[in-house]
């Protein structure tokens, strides 16, 4: 009876710790860095810095301090270029505005540039829009920039959420040649089951939340997308392109994450030599 009664014991202790974890691991954030070596990359962008997030989701789950710090390790960093992969509030326009006003504070030496998830057309695409606009953040949905550095070029890109608007790769891909690097944003990596050309070079997508809840990190039962596993977080090569799926910042429904830390995703890029 005494062994018995040990044994439940410890399967309950266990538990609750796994319970316990689960509540702490949104605040674990990670550091997630990607070299992507390519050669169609300009000389003048061999080691420019990338500092990618996604789905802050600023709520009741993820204070307007928490996106303070998240700014201020993101400067920390001094990326050359920063982008976001939208979904920047959870449950209420309210905290539309005060997410930006932090964002606002971010610093690229080259240029900040985003596209809206779905929740951020749930709560007010139109404001999120002028908002963005006013920190500093160019939104990409369906449109495209060249970035320049010492004379030598690359673009960047982006698509409509693939929930609530069209999704048109037209402004990214118009004018490039296979000779030019060229990163698309896209809030849905789902998304990159569509393209089927070589001249997008990176994608960069969230969303998936790396699942949230996993089965320690080896699988996920609930992923909003339609390929659950394929994108649910990482490095994915579809062939035509390479997709980098960010578990993102924040969290949805509950505020617990399983095996599925928050990330900055820092991506070093590199020329080929």
């Amino acid at each position: 009876m005494t062994i018995l009664f040990n044994k439940k014991a410890l399967i309950s202790f266990f538990l609750i710790l796994l319970l316990l974890y689960a509540f702490i691991e949104p605040y674990w954030l990670e550091l997630k860095e990607t070299n992507i070596i390519d050669k169609d990359l300009p000389a003048s962008f061999e080691n420019t810095k990338i500092v990618f997030i996604s789905d802050i989701h600023h709520g009741p789950y993820f204070s307007r301090e928490r996106v303070r710090s998240l700014v201020q390790q993101i400067n920390g960093l001094n990326p050359d270029i920063i982008l976001l992969g939208g979904d920047y509030v959870f449950m209420d326009s309210k905290y539309i505005q005060p997410c930006f006003e932090e964002l606002k504070n971010l610093k690229a030496t080259i240029g900040k540039f985003g596209v809206l998830g779905n929740h951020d057309h749930w709560r007010s695409a139109e404001l999120t829009r002028i908002l963005a606009r006013d920190a500093g953040i160019r939104l990409l949905d369906n449109k495209a920039e060249w970035v320049y550095k010492n004379g030598d070029r690359i673009k960047i890109g982006g698509v409509g959420d693939m929930f609530e608007d069209i999704q048109d790769i037209t402004p990214t891909t118009f004018d490039v040649s296979k000779q030019d690097f060229v990163i698309l944003l896209s809030h849905n990596p789902d998304f990159a089951e569509e393209i089927k050309t070589y001249n997008i070079d990176l994608v960069l997508s969230g969303h998936t939340h790396g699942g949230q809840v996993t089965l320690f990190g080896l699988w996920a039962p609930l992923v909003p997308i339609e390929n659950k596993q394929k994108y649910r977080t990482g490095v994915v090569d579809t062939g035509y392109t390479k997709v980098i799926v960010s578990n993102g910042v924040g969290t949805t429904a509950l505020p617990v994450r399983f095996f599925a830390r928050p990330q900055i995703n820092i991506i070093n890029l590199k020329k080929e030599q």
